[in-house]
């Protein structure tokens, strides 16, 4: 293994050479590191060719729009879902790119002048595909047939039963006017499952591609009804064989939490709990998030799958409709000011459409996770963090590092497990990786002076290789304790945020995932009742307040943590969720980070009993989920019946 950091590559996709001073300023860290490791995140790597398309989301600069942009370049290098056409004013947007997009950015001036930053999303299966059917300069706006009206519900989730009882109305028939799974194969592909064969889905069973979306499969009400009418026996929808003729095999499961959280947000409850309603009437809108979303819990593809399907539900809902859209889903890493693309994206949504959509999303479930570090770094002084990345982790780990503007002082060394000296510190603008002897990078930190993470400050990203892996090709890293030190060479003191991204296992799944976390002695892990909170008098940088999901941070968007329906003496909030008032509110903190819900729905039933109970897959049945994507749902009700 190298003792120094080594150099940046050219991008093998992009024809960036990262290496090149500031080249990696206002870009996507995400990005460069795929690209230093050859992708091998997403299991390309060594020996394989990197995608032929980037899914990317774009943020344009206040003077362009989605149609600037489309007349400024090709669907040969560049496609843009026709849905984005829909909306006058929208400034962002995703699309699948090619190679030549990143020339014609690099050495066109007027698109370069329309693109103010871009982010990453998932290359994996049909992401890096082509669409079908992307917007061209002549594209107009073309409404969806059966457009709703009045009060709708969407949901963008995974594993949705749409079969459910619990989301047909009176007379037996589905409540789910459409539904889009953005899903195309038989057995999906992921990071930690990468199948020799993809089998294409059947159009005849799974239904045809949107044409607004250019992928996945989409199911009218009708296509529903009909569906369950051919599968019903002695007057009982036959679920079973119903998911299965529709290509639905993970609606097999038991338990899949999309359900849960739908039977929340507009179900009619269970037999101590019946619920009447306008949510338990209203029409429905669903997205199933491809499975490379649910199981990809840093929230790889999210950006791009999540932005895809609020335009997917708005499409669908005519111009004079009232919206409220359930996003339980999020990733703990990012600005946490609402700056992110995606957040950006949510609110300029909401304020173009003038009141007409309304979006909750949960406050996050990793407050006593060690995720999350603050401090503040005197002049001259420094703070250390001990990251630790576990055993038998075969997916990569990613700790990102916030400054606020002004921070050129700041430098970072990191120090491998087993390394008694640092690898040589960086300073601001610099970039690297760690390799071995082959050449593969077992570690890359890129410090940017801006990023395209966020509008305030900087980022600095520290990504980790897996640390165990079943395929000799795969490179893998250390697992122990890795030192990470800012130095503040500055005469100001400076404050920093340490985020650790999510990396644990979704229900039911085996990605080979494990969350790494922050260790310092003086962090209070007794398990006594104060040792929940944060106290000010604790000088241990990891702190439980501002760990809050990177989804939920936006300025119009609606956060919501968890209480206990029945707290006792054990407490009124739920363990893992952000609290309001914030009990660390007297520590000081980057401008515009947001660290407290606007609103607390129960997400437990008392201290013993976590979770709350909400619909199984199968009609009738019932089971317990716990976390703030059980309380989202609850605030997304309220505001339906509030309309």
């Amino acid at each position: 293994m190298s003792a120094a950091w080594q150099p940046l590559p050219t991008g093998e996709f992009t024809g960036i050479d990262w290496n090149a001073p500031g080249a990696i300023d206002n870009e996507d860290p995400y990005l460069i590191w795929a690209e230093a490791d050859r992708f091998a995140g997403y299991h390309f790597g060594r020996g394989k060719r990197p995608p032929k398309w980037l899914p990317i989301v774009i943020e344009l600069t206040a003077e362009a729009d989605v149609p600037t942009l489309v007349a400024a370049s090709s669907t040969a290098w560049l496609q843009i879902p026709r849905v984005y056409l829909d909306v006058p004013g929208l400034r962002f947007c995703t699309a699948r790119v090619k190679k030549r997009f990143f020339d014609q950015w690099r050495n066109n001036p007027h698109l370069r002048s329309l693109i103010l930053r871009f982010e990453l999303g998932l290359p994996v299966g049909h992401h890096a595909h082509a669409l079908v059917d992307p917007c061209t300069p002549d594209s107009v706006p073309t409404p969806a047939p059966g457009l709703l009206d009045g009060k709708v519900l969407g949901l963008i989730d995974g594993g949705l039963a749409f079969a459910n009882d619990q989301f047909l109305d009176a007379h037996g028939h589905t409540r789910v006017k459409h539904f889009w799974r953005q899903d195309d194969t038989v057995n999906g592909n992921w990071p930690g499952n990468q199948p020799h064969h993809c089998v294409p889905l059947d159009p005849a069973r799974a239904g045809p591609t949107p044409h607004d979306m250019g992928y996945g499969h989409e199911l009218s009400g009708a296509d529903i009804d009909a569906a369950m009418a051919t599968y019903t026996r002695h007057g009982q929808v036959d679920e079973d064989a119903l998911y299965e003729h529709l290509q639905f095999w993970d609606l097999t499961r038991p338990v899949n939490h999309g359900t849960h959280v739908m039977s929340l947000a507009c179900g009619k409850g269970n037999l101590l709990h019946p619920m009447d309603d306008e949510a338990s009437r209203c029409d429905l809108v669903a997205v199933q998030l491809d499975w490379s979303n649910v199981l990809d819990t840093s929230g790889g593809a999210m950006n791009v799958s999540v932005l895809d399907g609020l335009m997917y539900i708005l499409a669908r809902c005519a111009p004079s409709a009232q919206v409220v859209v359930n996003i339980s889903w999020g990733t703990l890493a990012g600005p946490h000011d609402g700056t992110s693309v995606l957040e950006a994206a949510m609110d300029q949504l909401i304020a173009l459409l003038g009141g007409r959509l309304q979006i909750a999303v949960p406050a996050g479930n990793a407050y006593q996770s060690r995720t999350h570090a603050n401090a503040t770094l005197p002049p001259s002084g420094s703070v250390t963090l001990h990251w630790r990345v576990q055993p038998d982790d075969r997916t990569e780990s990613y700790l990102e590092l916030w400054l606020p503007a002004g921070a050129q002082g700041v430098q970072i060394s990191v120090a491998p497990p087993g390394h008694a000296q640092p690898l040589p510190p960086m300073s601001m603008g610099q970039g690297g990786v760690w390799v071995d002897a082959e050449g593969s990078p077992l570690c890359g930190l890129i410090y940017p002076s801006t990023t395209a993470l966020g509008s305030n400050g900087t980022c600095a990203l520290l990504a980790l290789a897996p640390t165990f892996s079943r395929r000799k090709s795969v490179t893998t890293g250390p697992f122990g304790t890795w030192k990470v030190v800012l130095h503040n060479t500055g005469a100001t003191p400076t404050l920093f945020d340490a985020y650790i991204e999510r990396d644990d296992v979704a229900i039911g799944q085996n990605t080979g995932a494990r969350q790494s976390y922050l260790e310092d002695v003086l962090y209070d892990t007794s398990g006594n009742l104060g040792s929940f909170v944060d106290h000010a008098s604790n000088p241990t940088p990891i702190r439980r307040s501002g760990t809050f999901n990177s989804l939920s941070t936006g300025r119009n968007t609606v956060s919501v943590g968890g209480l206990r329906a029945h707290p006792s003496a054990g407490g009124h909030f739920a363990l893992y969720s952000p609290r309001k008032p914030d009990p660390d509110a007297s520590r000081p903190q980057r401008p515009g980070v947001k660290k407290v819900p606007e609103t607390l729905e129960p997400c437990d039933d008392n201290p013993a009993l976590w979770g709350v109970l909400g619909a199984g897959s199968r009609s009738g049945s019932v089971v317990r989920l716990a976390g703030t994507s059980s309380a989202a749902p609850l605030q997304a009700r309220a505001m339906v019946n509030d309309l």
